[in-house]
């Protein structure tokens, strides 16, 4: 990486914690409302004007500093740009969660380039917890208003001993990989589902040590990548490649991971992704 990369990243990575910040306060007008309205998509999944609203925030603040960067997001679909960057976002990371009133959401941002994340923040406005990184800027832990701290993955090397985390046992089923979840689950010392973007923060910040999602969409896996990498973790698809684009993810400790690819490696990829 060059110096000149390292300056666009960090560049960026400042507007994506401060629009992440500031979009995430803005979900909070919403949240635990009795009046909040529910829609669904074409899919099924729940969408509320507090995820669109927070969409269209973020695509304001990176138009206004990155005009020639490229923006997919879940709600508004893709904007072209000639910069080589691109923007994925997620304005609210488990919407299930946010609709139940349950404060374990996030508003994801990611950036790409070279079809290779090199950005992400995942804030988690209802707890006041943020993790942020870039490629090679390290990872970084926040809460409240205390200073942020580096952000490090357990040293867990036993999936005896392991904390385990997934969002939805359903997707297992989904694509004939429920032995997956039935192995990781007999093995690991607990198990929860302490998921979307929030077991992702677990995991970045040795609370937990396997995170592991049957079925992912882009912009819900574009954050996670430098987060996990830059706090000294692995992160994947099920066989192993470090990719954002494979429709599903694993995150761990890095003496995990063979352990939990040995498990998913069988299984084909997914056929369908689902939103969230």
């Amino acid at each position: 990486m060059t110096i000149d990369d390292k300056s666009a990243i960090s560049q960026r990575l400042d507007l994506a914690l401060a629009a992440a910040r500031e979009a995430g306060r803005l979900t909070l007008q919403f949240f635990q409302r009795d009046d909040l309205h529910v829609e669904r998509k074409q899919d099924r999944s729940p969408v509320t004007q507090a995820d669109r609203q927070a969409e269209q925030l973020l695509r304001r603040r990176i138009g206004e500093m990155f005009p020639q960067d490229a923006i997919l997001g879940e709600e508004y679909g893709e904007q072209p740009g000639t910069s080589g960057y691109r923007w994925i976002l997620d304005p609210i990371d488990g919407t299930k969660s946010f609709i139940c009133g349950v404060p374990l959401y996030g508003t994801l941002v990611g950036v790409e380039y070279s079809g290779r994340s090199v950005v992400g923040v995942i804030d988690i406005p209802a707890l006041g917890e943020c993790v942020y990184a870039g490629s090679g800027l390290g990872a970084w832990y926040c809460q409240g208003d205390w200073p942020p701290r580096a952000a490090r993955v357990s040293e867990c090397s036993s999936l005896d001993d392991a904390v385990f985390l997934t969002s939805q046992l359903d997707l297992f089923h989904e694509r004939g990989a429920f032995d997956v979840y039935r192995q990781l689950e007999q093995r690991a010392a607990i198990t929860r589902t302490w998921g979307d973007c929030y077991g992702y923060v677990l995991v970045a910040t040795g609370r937990a040590d396997v995170m592991i999602d049957a079925v992912m969409s882009l912009w819900d896996a574009a954050a996670l990548q430098p987060i996990i990498e830059e706090a000294g973790g692995a992160f994947s698809d099920w066989t192993g490649q470090p990719t954002i684009h494979s429709g599903e993810t694993l995150a761990c400790s890095r003496p995990l991971h063979e352990s939990v690819l040995a498990l998913t490696r069988r299984f084909p990829r997914p056929a369908v992704q689902i939103c969230e």
